[in-house]
């Protein structure tokens, strides 16, 4: 039997979980989730199972003119490193959820990297 669209989303979402977790124990998990028409990214401390800082496109502060797209993602990106700096946080391993590396998702991903945060 073949298996749904969000059983394969969730079996590609715990793959990746785990080969990160292994590969990057200690550090901090910048998780991203993506619908359609927003964007928003956590900074997690799996250790303590507390978020630490996050960022959305829903929020009201952030210039995200339409609240989705590339610019927005980007927008995203910038904000939760600043937020991650001011906790103190200087280094996070990236955790793409069962999203494909590409479009929001590496555009949220280059901006956090330019903004300072080493993923």
């Amino acid at each position: 039997m073949a298996l749904s669209k969000r059983e394969l989303f969730e079996k590609r979402r715990m793959r990746v979980r785990n080969k990160l977790r292994k590969v990057n124990a200690g550090r901090m998990r910048l998780s991203v989730y993506r619908s359609n028409r927003n964007i928003s990214a956590q900074l997690i401390d799996d250790k303590l199972g507390r978020t630490v800082a996050s960022a959305s496109s829903l929020e009201k502060g952030i210039d995200t003119k339409d609240g989705n797209g590339v610019e927005a993602a980007a927008a995203i990106g910038r904000t939760i490193a600043e937020r991650a700096r001011q906790a103190g946080v200087q280094e996070a391993y990236f955790d793409r959820g069962g999203f494909l590396f590409h479009g929001r998702v590496k555009a949220l991903a280059d901006a956090a990297r330019e903004a300072g945060l080493k993923i």
